[in-house]
C-alpha cells in the first residue's frame, strides 16, 4: 500500500499539471475540498491504482473493480492533497454505486506513512446507487490529506461508479445518537428463579413509579414501585431500579412494563447459562492458529489453516526473529490468534489458559467438561475437551522458549505477528507478511512458568509425558526470569501487533511462584511468595484484573487449591474481603455493576474487567457458601446481557439487541457478506473511555462511561473479541450452570 500510493502521488501532480491546476491554487476558492468531484470534464487529479483503469466518459467516474484481492487497499480510487483544519466540521457526501453491491471503504486520512484515518466508513454500494452523506470534525491541521475509496478484497470482480463528492468546512456536527430502544433496561437473556432479579429504568421523575411484569401472553404476574436512584455518573442517566425478586415461576417471554415503556423481552430460567458454557469455550476452535478450521465441526466457519507457510502465506513453522534480536528461527505455528488479528502474545495466552485450565480446576461437576462436549477435533480421546482445547495453547506457549546454549535460554519470547499491520477483512490463510518473533521478555517468561507449572498438575492423569514437559519448562522458566527479572517489552514496539508492555512484573513473580508451590509444594517458591509485597497486600483493584495485573490470579489459587501455606487461612479470607468490596460496588450501583472506576473511566476491554471481578465473588462463594456471593454474581452478569445504559447484551447470540459486529479480520460479515459474524458466546470489549480507533473517535468524541462503546467492526478499541476476555465469560458461564 504505502509503495503503491507514493508512486501515485506523482502520477497525481501530473495530472494536476495536464489539467492547468496546482495543489495550491485548486483548494483556494472556499470551503469545498474537492476538485472535480463532479467528473463533468474528466476525471483529472483522481487517481487509480495499477491494476484499474479509471473511466469518466460517462459523467461519473467508474472503474472495473478485478476480483481475487486479498486487502482492500489492493484497489483504490481517491484524490490527494486535501487540507484539513483542525477542529473544523467537514460535511463528507457522495453519489455510488456497486455492481452486484459490495461494501467498500469510504477514507479521509493523512496521505503519507502511517495513513492515520480522520474519517471512516464502511457503505454498501448497491447496483442502484445511494446518496452518502457524513459529518466528522478533523483533529489535525492537514495539507496532504487524502480522500479514498479502497475497494479490494473481494473474490469475484465489480463495477464501482462515483460522483457528486463533496468535502466541505463550516457544517455542523451530527453528533452520533445510538439507538437505546426502551428505557427499561434488563438482563435480555434470563434471570434464575431462585436468584435476584433486579431491572433498571432511564425517566425524568424523581419519585417511585408503578411497574408491572407481564408473561408472554401480556397478563400481569407481578407489580410493584421503583426505587429512585438519582444521576448514574457512569451514565449521565436519571434511573430507577425495579426489583422482581419474588417472582420464581420459569418460562419464555415475559416483560417489564413501567413509566409507558416495555422491556425487550426476557426469560426466567437457568438453562442458558449451560449453553454458554459450550459456546463460550467452542469460540477458541475458531481461533485457532495453524490447522484447518472444519465446516462440519462449525458449519458457517470452515476455513484453510493459516500460518502453515501454504502461499502466499509464510508461515509460523519456522518464523524468523526481529533483525538484531537472535539468530535462530522457531516452530511456533499453532496457538490461538490472540484477537481479531493474526498476532500471537505470551502474555495475553498466559492469562487465557489459565483460566480455561481455572475453570476445569475448580468445577463442580468435571463430568460437564467432559470429552465429547465441545465438537473438537480432540474429542473422543478419552481427555476432557477443555482441556484439549487449552492444551493448543499451551503447546504454542512452550515453543515460545528461548532454546538451551542461546544467550537467553529459558526466557519466553513476548510475541510473533506480521512485520506490518494488515487490513479487513483478511482471512489467516491469505496473510501474505512476513512473520517475527519478538524480543523474549520478563512478563512473558513468567506467563510461560505459571501456565506450565498449572498444566503440570491439570494433565498429569491424562498425559504424564505432557505434564512432565511443562513442569521442567516452568523450572525452566522461572530460573531464566530470576536471572532476567527487569527485562520489558518495549511499548513502542506496536507495528503489525499490539505491544503488551508491562513496567512491572512483580505480580508475575507472584503469580507463577505460586503455580510452582501448589504444583511441586517446593521450600524455594513458598518462601518467594511469603516475602513478596503482593502476597499481604490489596491486590483487588477497583478495575479488576487482567494479562497485566496478574496477582489476583495467584491469591485466588492459593486459597482455592490444596498447599501447605502457613498464612493460609488468611489468604482464603482475603478473597472474601475482596468479594465484599465488589457485592459493595454492585449494591451502590444504580446498573448493578461490580465496576466503577473512580474517575468513571472505563478501560479498554472493560467488559472482561467486570467479569474478573465477579470471578472474585464467585471464588468466595466456593470458598463460604454464602448465597450472597452467589447472587453477586448473578447480578452482575445483568450487566453484560442487557441491563446497561446501551440497552444491549454484549454477547454474540445471546439477547434480542447483541454486539455481532466485534474487530475481526475473519468474522467480517459487515465488509464482507460471504464471511459470518462472530460465533455465538463471543464477548465484546465493551465501553473504552479512551476511544483510540478512529471510528470511535468520530462517532464516540465526550461519550460518558458506558456509551464509549459502538458495535462496528472498525472499533476496534471499543469493540474487538479476544481469548482473554472469552475466558473469565466461560468460567463465570460455568460456575453458575454448576449451581
Amino acid at each position: 500500500m504505502t509503495k503503491r500510493t507514493r508512486r501515485l502521488a506523482v502520477t497525481v501532480a501530473a495530472a494536476l499539471a495536464a489539467t492547468g491546476l496546482t495543489a495550491s491554487t485548486a483548494y483556494a476558492d472556499g470551503p469545498e475540498q474537492i476538485v472535480n468531484g463532479t467528473f463533468d470534464n474528466g476525471h483529472a487529479p483522481w487517481w487509480g491504482t495499477a491494476n484499474i483503469t479509471l473511466d469518466s466518459s460517462s459523467g461519473q467516474l467508474c472503474a472495473d473493480i478485478p476480483g481475487g484481492t486479498v486487502n482492500a487497499w489492493d484497489a483504490i480510487v481517491g484524490i490527494n492533497d486535501i487540507p484539513l483544519v483542525s477542529g473544523e466540521t467537514y460535511a463528507y457526501k457522495f453519489f455510488a454505486t456497486g455492481t452486484p453491491a459490495r461494501v467498500a471503504k469510504a477514507l479521509v486520512q493523512i496521505g503519507a506513512d502511517p495513513w492515520t484515518q480522520y474519517f471512516g466508513a464502511t457503505p454498501e454500494f448497491s447496483p442502484s446507487g445511494n446518496d452518502y452523506s457524513y459529518t466528522f470534525t478533523s483533529p489535525v491541521d492537514l495539507t496532504n490529506g487524502q480522500v479514498v475509496f479502497q475497494l479490494g478484497g473481494s473474490a469475484e470482480p465489480w463495477r464501482f461508479c462515483l460522483d457528486n463528492v463533496s468535502l466541505a468546512g463550516g457544517a455542523v456536527a451530527e453528533p452520533y445518537v445510538p439507538d437505546t430502544g426502551p428505557r427499561v433496561r434488563v438482563n435480555q437473556v434470563g434471570y434464575v428463579p431462585d436468584g435476584p432479579k433486579n431491572a433498571t429504568l432511564v425517566t425524568e421523575a424523581t419519585t417511585a413509579l408503578p411497574w408491572q411484569l407481564k408473561n408472554a401472553a401480556g397478563a400481569v404476574v407481578a407489580n410493584g414501585k421503583t426505587a429512585p436512584r438519582g444521576v448514574d455518573a457512569s451514565s449521565g442517566q436519571n434511573v430507577h431500579t425495579i426489583t422482581f425478586d419474588r417472582y420464581t415461576k420459569a418460562g419464555a417471554g415475559y416483560t417489564l412494563v413501567a413509566d409507558g415503556e416495555t422491556s425487550r423481552p426476557f426469560d426466567i430460567g437457568a438453562g442458558y447459562w449451560e449453553q454458554l458454557r459450550l459456546d463460550a469455550l467452542k469460540f477458541y476452535y475458531t481461533q485457532r492458529s495453524g490447522v484447518e478450521i472444519l465446516d462440519s465441526l462449525r458449519p458457517g466457519y470452515g476455513r484453510p489453516a493459516g500460518h502453515v507457510g501454504v502461499a502466499p502465506n509464510q508461515g509460523d513453522t519456522s518464523v524468523p526473529c526481529q533483525p538484531g534480536v537472535c539468530d535462530y528461527t522457531l516452530d511456533v505455528s499453532g496457538g490461538w490468534y490472540d484477537a481479531g488479528d493474526h498476532g500471537k502474545y505470551v502474555v495475553n495466552g498466559g492469562i487465557s489458559v489459565a483460566q480455561m485450565m481455572s475453570e476445569y480446576e475448580r468445577s463442580r461437576k468435571p463430568w460437564k467438561l467432559k470429552d465429547g462436549t465441545l465438537a473438537i477435533p480432540e474429542s473422543g480421546n478419552k481427555v476432557p475437551d477443555i482441556l484439549d482445547e487449552a492444551r493448543w495453547e499451551q503447546e504454542f506457549l512452550l515453543s515460545m522458549q528461548v532454546p538451551a546454549g542461546e544467550a537467553l535460554a529459558g526466557m519466553a519470547h513476548h510475541k510473533i505477528h506480521d512485520e506490518t499491520w494488515t487490513g479487513l477483512p483478511l482471512l489467516p490463510h491469505l496473510d501474505d507478511r512476513k512473520r517475527e518473533l519478538h524480543p523474549p521478555s520478563t512478563a512473558a517468561t513468567l506467563n510461560l512458568a505459571a501456565t506450565a507449572a498449572q498444566a503440570a498438575r491439570v494433565f498429569k492423569r491424562y498425559d504424564q509425558q505432557f505434564a512432565a514437559r511443562n513442569l521442567a519448562a516452568a523450572k525452566r522458566a522461572w530460573a531464566a526470569a530470576k536471572a532476567h527479572p527487569d527485562v520489558l517489552a518495549d511499548p513502542a514496539d506496536a507495528t503489525g501487533g499490539g505491544a503488551y508492555s508491562d513496567a512491572d512484573v512483580s505480580d508475575e513473580f507472584y503469580w507463577a511462584a505460586a503455580e510452582l508451590y501448589i504444583t511441586t509444594g517446593a521450600k524455594e517458591y513458598r518462601d518467594f511468595i511469603l516475602a513478596s509485597p503482593h502476597h499481604t497486600s490489596d491486590v483487588w483493584r477497583e478495575r479488576g484484573f487482567d494479562w497485566g495485573s496478574t496477582a489476583a490470579l495467584g491469591r485466588l489459587d492459593l486459597a482455592t487449591l490444596p498447599n501447605k501455606l502457613p498464612d493460609r487461612a488468611r489468604v482464603r479470607a482475603s478473597v472474601l474481603e475482596g468479594a465484599e468490596r465488589y457485592l459493595a460496588t454492585i449494591k451502590a450501583h444504580p446498573y448493578g455493576m461490580p465496576y466503577a472506576p473512580s474517575d468513571n473511566q472505563f478501560d479498554w476491554g472493560s467488559n472482561q474487567l467486570v467479569i474478573n471481578n465477579l470471578v472474585v465473588i464467585a471464588t468466595a462463594y466456593d470458598l463460604s457458601g454464602r448465597a450472597k456471593y452467589r447472587d453477586g454474581v448473578l447480578e452482575g452478569m445483568d450487566y453484560i446481557f442487557g441491563r446497561n445504559a446501551l440497552n444491549m447484551s454484549y454477547v454474540t447470540g445471546y439477547g434480542e439487541v447483541a454486539s455481532k459486529n466485534q474487530h475481526s479480520r475473519w468474522y467480517a460479515r459487515q465488509l464482507n457478506p460471504d464471511l459470518p459474524n462472530p460465533p455465538n458466546g463471543t464477548l465484546a470489549g465493551g465501553p473504552n473511555s479512551w476511544i483510540q480507533d478512529p471510528l470511535a473517535q468520530q462517532k464516540l468524541r465526550g461519550c460518558v462511561g458506558q456509551f464509549c462503546y459502538i458495535d462496528d467492526i472498525e472499533s476496534w478499541s471499543t469493540n474487538e473479541l479476544t481469548i482473554n476476555w472469552n475466558a473469565p465469560l466461560a468460567w463465570i458461564a460455568a460456575f453458575i450452570a454448576d449451581l
